[in-house]
């Protein structure tokens, strides 16, 4: 009988063959595809305003107690000498080899209470290692719509772009708001006090706040109300999923969980009907060992926040990395002509080029390309999306560090091999190799130079 996440690999040839054959597709933002149309929707963070809907789509987990920052220091790479209530920070966890298991975002809450939101994945490693390990405290899941039958504990919504803090002030009945980057505060909205965080899209300013559900709907209708005279556009799914690609995020690198005996207990933990156990894998980038997919924290550009002032999983294999080279992180932006070729190959005999879904490319919760020069790979990339407000294709990527200057010519291998995979979300097709150029990233300059300076 198949009931763990080892059982189910067992049931395969690799966990590279059960990730790349998964019957899922990609990551799922449950709410509407579109209020206007997507294209608007994504250029309103540049230009305007946006009220995005992060209520449903992420995993959230409660840790309590009075070890509770104890904890996450021993799970997360990152510093935690100043932590603590109303401070906030991107966590980042690897297993015991220093490969990248996942990244979310935590809140302080209080000092002995420490929410983490994002994708399932690192929910599930955290309450495991809260439940395997020697600390004082104790998890509670608040699980993303798509895995729960049950209400959500809080709404969460983003207002961002240029004029997203007028819009915010206006709604504001309580005192100032706090804008400093990534700094926590409050909002009082409708009557309803909401807490904040400081982060912005595009280059502009703008919180993200969540309070009670109950309370959603009429701090929602606020919002709205004051949002529609500056034009504040609400994004659906095909909108939001561009943000992480212009914010220059990679949202899911794949968890380094499937092999290895001291992650074995993991995988005998979590169900074979979990998240961890059905995602998917796609892309040209197809090897048959799964640990070529996992990524470490400078492949993520992670590294400058790796510090070894504690003990933590995984320090003494990220000291030894630390003194490697490491892949760099950078935006690839895809040849026009290229592009067209993709679609005119839409037109031409069956089977054509793998079709590129608007505005999103991807269709596996964890896209791998491979990026070549030459013939030879010297890259992945990740998550193809259409900017509507660079007016391309990009996509965020991996490659060779001598290969990461601005205006370094590669090419992606577009399409998996010998037609495609089991997985029904891919038509048969045939590969093809697609001109990008290295660009910085985030793609847009302002995003680069001036939102994590926010004061």
């Amino acid at each position: 009988m198949t009931k763990t996440l080892e059982d189910r690999i067992a049931l395969y040839e690799s966990a590279s063959d059960m990730l790349q054959n998964s019957q899922q597709g990609p990551y799922v933002f449950p709410i509407a595809p579109q209020y206007t149309n997507w294209m608007e929707e994504v250029r309103a963070w540049r230009n305007g305003a946006v009220l995005l809907n992060q209520s449903y789509h992420m995993t959230d987990l409660y840790v309590r107690g009075p070890d509770a920052i104890k904890f996450m220091s021993y799970v997360g790479v990152n510093s935690f000498a100043n932590f603590g209530r109303n401070k906030s920070k991107q966590l980042i966890c690897v297993n015991p080899d220093g490969y990248v298991i996942g990244d979310g975002i935590i809140f302080g809450l209080e000092d002995d209470e420490i929410l983490y939101v994002g994708r399932p994945p690192l929910a599930y490693w955290l309450a495991y290692q809260a439940e395997i390990g020697d600390f004082d405290v104790t998890t509670e899941f608040d699980i993303r719509s798509l895995e729960g039958d049950k209400p959500r504990k809080l709404y969460r919504y983003e207002v961002q772009g240029p004029k997203a803090l007028d819009i915010l002030n206006e709604v504001n009945e309580g005192g100032p708001l706090t804008t400093k980057f990534f700094n926590m505060g409050e909002i009082t909205v409708a009557g309803c006090t909401a807490r904040t965080l400081s982060h912005g899209m595009g280059g502009a300013q703008g919180l993200e706040l969540w309070g009670p559900y109950e309370d959603g709907q009429k701090v929602y209708d606020r919002l709205m109300e004051v949002g529609e005279k500056h034009g504040m556009l609400r994004a659906g799914a095909r909108a939001y999923s561009c943000a992480a690609m212009e914010s220059g995020w990679i949202p899911s690198p794949l968890p380094a969980i499937y092999t290895g005996e001291a992650m074995k207990g993991f995988r005998e933990w979590l169900p074979a009907d979990n998240f961890l156990a059905v995602t998917s894998v796609g892309g040209s980038f197809q090897p048959e060992n799964v640990e070529e997919f996992y990524l470490t924290p400078w492949d993520l550009d992670y590294g400058r926040v790796v510090k070894f002032d504690h003990d933590f999983i995984g320090r003494a294999a990220l000291e030894k990395m630390a003194e490697e080279e490491h892949r760099t992180k950078v935006t690839l932006v895809w040849d026009q002509a290229s592009v067209l070729e993709i679609f005119a190959g839409l037109m031409g005999p069956f089977p054509g080029p793998k079709l590129m879904e608007l505005p999103a490319g991807h269709y596996a919760a964890h896209p791998y390309d491979q990026v070549l020069l030459n013939g030879e790979q010297v890259g992945v990339s990740t998550y193809p999306v259409y900017s509507a407000n660079e007016r391309a294709w990009i996509s965020l990527a991996m490659v060779r560090g001598d290969l990461a200057e601005q205006g370094t010519k590669l090419n992606i291998l577009w399409g998996e091999k010998d037609g495609g995979t089991d997985k029904p979300h891919v038509e048969e097709h045939v590969q093809m190799e697609v001109s990008a150029e290295v660009h910085p990233w985030p793609i847009h300059a302002a995003s680069r130079e001036s939102y994590r300076a926010q004061k």
